[in-house]
């Protein structure tokens, strides 16, 4: 995984409308997946050639959600728990090599992403590793109605509640996915290392709003480089929106939506160097002490349908 580059440049806060912000992050992420795709870092070939390969990502999230598995499906003889014959939909999907993970432990899938230039891809790397998995263009605050089907289980990881206006709504969609009885995951950067600056490896300081932004408002960048190794020239469109969320309005869009919390986790690594502090860790980015120790970096949460 490529460290963060050195030519960081803070967010600044400004007026855009939620339809704006959409559109531009769509066409960010359409040339974000160009770039993603003939990486190292998502190694699509990798993933084609070696059938057991599942990611660290969807291992440590099967972990995680585990315990709130049925007990048949807790333990896969391997460390990773099992997927059989649950129907899964995977929100926010990108290039799909976490949904072909998730397929690779049973599940029948669909992913869902706004990016049609990442659902080519996503399409194509499930082809060519033989797996059945059904992908749709949608915001996510339009997914229900855009997959039309129900699911035994909800997963969303790594990266996407910040591209997110409306928790509200976020967690109606959700509940509306998920048939009674069935679960939710969310696993994501910790809402309090994403107020921290990130432009200086030396300091961890806040610089960014913890609590959501006023209506039109958002926190915006211009950044033509990603996280990922390769020619970063398909990002022809370098302007990202992003919208802070907290820990309450997390869960509160849960519980407001019907939704019951059985599993709420706080972490001391990411998968992605979300601060230019953090090193390689096992499979993960951690942050050096004392700053470890005091400040966590990754959020999850297990909720389930009652019924």
């Amino acid at each position: 995984m490529s460290a963060a580059p050195d030519d960081l440049t803070p967010m600044e806060r400004a007026r855009v409308a939620p339809e704006e912000g959409y559109a531009l992050n769509r066409s960010n992420w359409d040339g974000r997946a160009q770039v993603h795709a003939a990486s190292g870092h998502y190694d699509l070939d990798g993933w084609v050639a070696d059938p057991t390969r599942v990611g660290a990502v969807v291992r440590r999230d099967l972990q995680i959600l585990a315990p709130h598995l049925p007990e048949a499906l807790r333990d896969g003889g391997d460390g990773i728990p099992r997927l059989d014959g649950l129907d899964v939909c995977h929100l926010q999907c990108h290039l799909g090599t976490d949904t072909l993970g998730l397929a690779r432990r049973g599940a029948r899938c669909t992913g869902v992403d706004l990016s049609p230039a990442s659902l080519r891809i996503a399409r194509d790397l499930a082809e060519r590793a033989g797996a059945d998995i059904r992908y749709v263009e949608a915001n996510v605050m339009d997914a229900a109605a855009a997959v039309g089907a129900t699911f035994d289980h909800v997963h969303t990881s790594i990266g996407t509640l910040c591209w997110l206006q409306d928790l509200a709504t976020w967690g109606r969609q959700v509940a509306a996915l998920l048939r009674p009885g069935g679960t939710f995951l969310l696993r994501d950067g910790h809402p309090m290392l994403l107020v921290m600056g990130d432009t200086d490896p030396g300091t961890m300081t806040p610089a960014y709003g913890y609590f959501p932004l006023p209506s039109g408002e958002s926190f915006t960048y211009a950044d033509g480089t990603t996280y990922t190794d390769g020619d970063v020239a398909p990002i022809t469109q370098p302007r990202n929106v992003e919208w802070p969320h907290p820990v309450s309005e997390i869960l509160g869009a849960l519980l407001d939506a019907g939704l019951r919390l059985e599993h709420v986790g706080e972490h001391q690594d990411l998968p992605w160097p979300a601060h230019p502090a953090m090193t390689p860790e096992g499979e993960g980015w951690v942050l050096p002490e004392p700053w470890r120790s005091q400040v966590p970096v990754a959020l999850s949460v297990v909720a389930r349908r009652p019924g």
